[in-house]
């Protein structure tokens, strides 16, 4: 039993990191958009590090597959993951 409760930890731990990314990256696309343009602050909250792997296809003689992923993060993102990981550690 203390094994479902540390997998359903795990989810929710990684559910939370990804929602601390999330938020952080929409919350530094809004201050971005506030921001005026040409600013160093502005490029700070909105210069994004990317990485993309794919797409692979997979074409079967049924159906056909294509899988692909991409990450986009800025400053705000990585403030967003310490926030979760602090909360984390005084909350849980």
């Amino acid at each position: 039993m203390s094994s479902r409760r540390r997998g359903r930890s795990l989810a929710l731990i990684a559910l939370l990191l990804f929602l601390g990314i999330v938020v952080g990256t929409v919350l530094g696309e809004a201050i971005g958009l506030i921001l005026p343009e040409g600013k160093v602050i502005r490029d700070v909250f909105v210069n994004t590090v990317e990485y993309h792997a794919g797409p692979v296809h997979i074409d079967l003689v049924v159906f056909s597959l294509t899988f692909g992923f991409s990450l986009r993060a800025n400053l705000m993102s990585v403030i967003g993951i310490f926030v979760v990981l602090v909360f984390l550690r005084y909350a849980w």
